[in-house]
Formats: C-alpha cells, structure tokens, sequence
C-alpha cells in the first residue's frame, strides 16, 4: 500500500534497535526524512547511513536518552516541525514491585510517561497549525494484560494512554491523531532478558524458554520486528486520519478478550 507521507518528517525515538528501529526502516522506505535516536552514537550513526543508502531520504542522528532534556531539545533542534512523532523508550527492567523504592518509580514514569507527553507537547500545535500530525506511542501489551514483574512499566504506559485519552479527540478536528501501538512478545533483545529469567527459573535453556513462549501464543510464534514496523507506519500513514485514540494490540492472539 502507498501510505502518502513521502517526504514527510518523522521523529522515532530510541529507534537504533528493535521495535524502534523495525519503525523507522518502515517510514523510510515510505519516503519519510528522519531524526532516528539513541543512547549507542555509532550504532546511531551506521544505521543512518544504511537508511540513507537503501532509501534515498535524510536521516538524522541524535545520540542521547531521550529522557534527557537536553536530548529532547537536540531532537527538536534536528526536526523543529515533525509531521510525524514515534514515542518508544526502553522500559523499567523486570523487578519485583516490592524491591520498588521512590527513585526508581520516578525513573520509570519519567521514561514511559513523562517524556513522551513533553515530547508530544513540544510539536503538536505545529501539527494542527499545518493540519497533519500522526503521533504513535509504542507502549506494550502489559497496558491490558499484567506481566509479573512489569509493573512499573505496565503502569507508566498506562498512566500515557488514559492521559491522552481527551487530548486525542481535542486535536482530532485538526487531521491530528495520536494513538498507541501494543507490542506482545516480538523477537528483541528486550525479549531475551525475559527468557533469560524464565531460563533460570525453570533450569531450562534460554531456547527452551523461548519456545515454551511461542507455544504460548496462538499464532504459535514470536512476533517479528518487520511486521510490527510495517503496522506502526500505516498509523503514521495519509490513510489512518479517522483513527485515533486507539491501542493497536499486535500479540498474535495471546490477549484472550472479543473486544
């Protein structure tokens, strides 16, 4: 499909790996000039020459946590009037929610709710004063279905999703949407630690561990990065402007619900 958005611009944050990365390959081949980001400068900077070379678009590299404010203005500096805004940043890791103290809490809203509202704050007058704007939030399945030991994440994503929730439908009018993407399990580094601890867990090999998982999953595997890359470009696409508000579950079927 022509998703229409050739030579549009485009901010993917934390985009130098994994679902960031699977999203901002997908807007460059749509045509999409670039500001791609992450904390790995020359990891950042081959990946921007790649998509340089396989695309024909411009690419930008901003190393950095996108957390940071100074980060946040180095990105806005590259890219001050985005049509497109892609919020990813890593998650909080796999601890229990007892062994939780305020520092870390403050650490995880900040990254998963926090930053991407300045974010979003930041650019989307000049989306509805020129009358187009996609903004996703890469945020994860746990939002609707809880994971032992992602409670600091699951609830920052949360905290994102009911808080655009209103702001959505204020900037609808304006061919402005803004709607969440649900990651479940797709095969990534992030992943592997989650294997990892189930491995030690069960005295079973990381393999093992994976495989138990996809035999969890209807569709009987892991999710691609690819895919979810392609899936996440049609939100950001000319064609997905009476979408918005929404929270794309890309699972495989796992989420067990008929709505």
């Amino acid at each position: 499909m022509h998703l229409g958005i050739e030579g549009r611009k485009a901010i993917v944050c934390a985009s130098s790996r994994g679902l960031g990365l699977a999203t901002a390959k997908s807007l460059a081949e749509a045509g999409c000039d670039l500001v791609i980001n992450g904390r790995d400068a020359k990891k950042l900077q081959q990946i921007a020459e790649e998509l340089r070379a396989q695309y024909s678009v411009r690419v930008t590299p901003i190393a950095g946590d996108i957390s940071s404010p100074e980060t946040q203005q180095a990105v806005l500096k590259a890219c001050p009037n985005p049509d497109i805004l892609v919020n990813n940043n890593g998650g909080p890791p796999r601890k229990d929610f007892k062994e939780l103290n305020r520092q870390s809490i403050q650490e995880g809203v900040l990254q998963n709710m926090i930053t991407p509202i300045e974010l979003i704050q930041a650019v989307i007058e000049g989306m509805a004063e020129r009358r187009f704007g996609r903004i996703v939030n890469i945020t994860s399945m746990s939002v609707k279905m809880p994971i032992q030991g992602l409670d600091l994440s699951s609830g920052s994503r949360a905290g994102l999703t009911a808080f655009l929730a209103g702001v959505c439908r204020e900037y609808a009018p304006h061919n402005v949407t803004i709607n969440n993407v649900l990651p479940g399990k797709f095969d990534t580094d992030r992943l592997k630690g989650g294997f990892e601890h189930q491995a030690q867990q069960a005295n079973i090999s990381v393999e093992e561990a994976k495989q138990l998982t996809s035999k969890e999953i209807p569709a009987n595997r892991l999710g691609n990065p690819e895919e979810f890359g392609k899936a996440c470009a049609f939100m950001c696409s000319a064609h997905a402007g009476y979408i918005t508000g929404q929270n794309l579950l890309l699972d495989g079927g796992l989420y067990p619900s008929a709505f």
